[in-house]
């Protein structure tokens, strides 16, 4: 039942409940489906006449009114759907179309011809099916997989109509054809996901302005991965906070580590947006806690986010030092900082230095006096910008 629901072309609709984490909508009996736009009887199925090699290493950047979603195409599990998928791509098929269905925090499905025409939008679903055989394969359905949409009962009747799961749909497993991934703009996705909507019809029109193909680019080093402690010395972060602006330096050869994760999170924009979210006066002000950021992280910025394994040195924990925080397990520290505001000796060597304010005391004074209840600031501070330097 939650596959029917999913994917029917013109099913029930429910607003599932947001939980803490993306989660299947609840199956719903299903309304009988729209029948597909008129096909010629004994459908001709696409073949395609590219070889594999021609396939291979392939993206596909969706340019949408909401932003950019760039898919991985997967041949070696559904190499006739992928040669649809770049034809039609390249014959501008997609151009203009929309994305005419969502769930929130579901998925979200495009794709359809007729959605160029506002004036087909009765009939948004039915169009560009029964072009495909399906292409069993093992791709799973969790979040980011791009699978061919399917009217239900015709395991042979994909087409150029595609669905984007938003979070994991274990249910549609083993029976519809997973041929791409997103590799960027999951974020995107998420947004286009919870448009307002009608019936899960988005009460915009939600545009695919242009589907592009091109190589997959080399993979590249992580930023600040390569360079030695010298040039790691020479760059400084900038916090620029609605109480002022903090300037930084990091101490390399003590935490290097612990300063090139930071570097990376701050030049990604991860700090972007998040709060000085702990006070404690005479002690330390802290920040840097992912829970306090406005927008979720995209798929890169998420990928500098990781665990890190203790520096701790002998530097000690004075006024104006930078550290990092943690929980219980000495290797739990990952994007939480503090700055110190007094001799702080019972964190020596419990918690790893990485560099000192040189520029801001004044404004460190500031967040350190604002109205508090508990330890929490009573008006958020907020990292409006975190910038590094050089």
């Amino acid at each position: 039942m939650v596959v029917l629901l999913l994917l029917l072309l013109l099913g029930d609709a429910q607003t599932p409940a947001r939980p803490p984490r993306p989660a299947p909508p609840p199956a719903q009996p299903p309304r009988a489906p729209a029948t597909a736009a008129a096909q010629p009887s004994g459908p001709a199925f696409f073949t395609s006449k590219m070889p594999l090699s021609e396939l291979q290493n392939k993206q596909a950047v969706l340019d949408t009114s909401y932003g950019t979603i760039v898919l991985d195409l997967l041949p070696e599990a559904a190499p006739t759907h992928v040669a649809f998928f770049i034809t039609r791509a390249r014959e501008h098929a997609f151009d203009g179309t929309t994305f005419h269905r969502v769930i929130a925090r579901g998925i979200i499905q495009g794709g359809d011809p007729l959605s160029t025409d506002p004036a087909q939008a009765a009939k948004y679903g039915t169009g560009g099916l029964r072009q495909l055989r399906a292409e069993p394969n093992a791709e799973k359905h969790t979040r980011g997989a791009v699978s061919a949409v399917l009217i239900p009962g015709e395991r042979d009747s994909a087409g150029s109509q595609f669905f984007i799961c938003v979070s994991d749909q274990p249910a549609l497993d083993g029976q519809y054809t997973v041929f791409a991934r997103v590799a960027e703009g999951m974020t995107v996705a998420e947004k286009i996901s919870t448009a307002a909507a009608t019936d899960q019809r988005p009460t915009e029109r939600i545009v695919i302005k242009a589907v592009t193909i091109r190589e997959k680019p080399a993979p590249t080093p992580e930023p600040f991965s390569t360079e030695s402690v010298a040039d790691l010395a020479k760059a400084h972060v900038t916090l620029e906070t609605t109480l002022g602006t903090l300037t930084l330096e990091l101490f390399p050869d003590r935490a290097p580590n612990h300063v090139r994760q930071f570097l990376r999170l701050t030049a990604s924009g991860v700090y972007d947006g998040t709060t000085f979210h702990r006070i404690v006066p005479g002690f330390v002000i802290q920040g840097g806690y992912l829970a306090t950021r406005q927008m979720p992280l995209d798929e890169k910025q998420q990928a500098f986010v990781r665990k890190l394994q203790p520096e701790f040195n002998s530097t000690p924990h004075v006024r104006g030092t930078l550290s990092m925080a943690r929980g219980d397990d000495p290797a739990s520290a990952d994007t939480s900082f503090f700055i110190v505001l007094d001799r702080a000796e019972s964190l020596d060597q419990k918690y790893t230095v990485f560099g000192r304010l040189t520029g801001g005391l004044d404004v460190l004074d500031r967040i350190a006096g604002a109205p508090l209840d508990g330890e929490t600031p009573r008006t958020k501070i907020e990292v409006v910008r975190a910038t590094v330097t050089r």
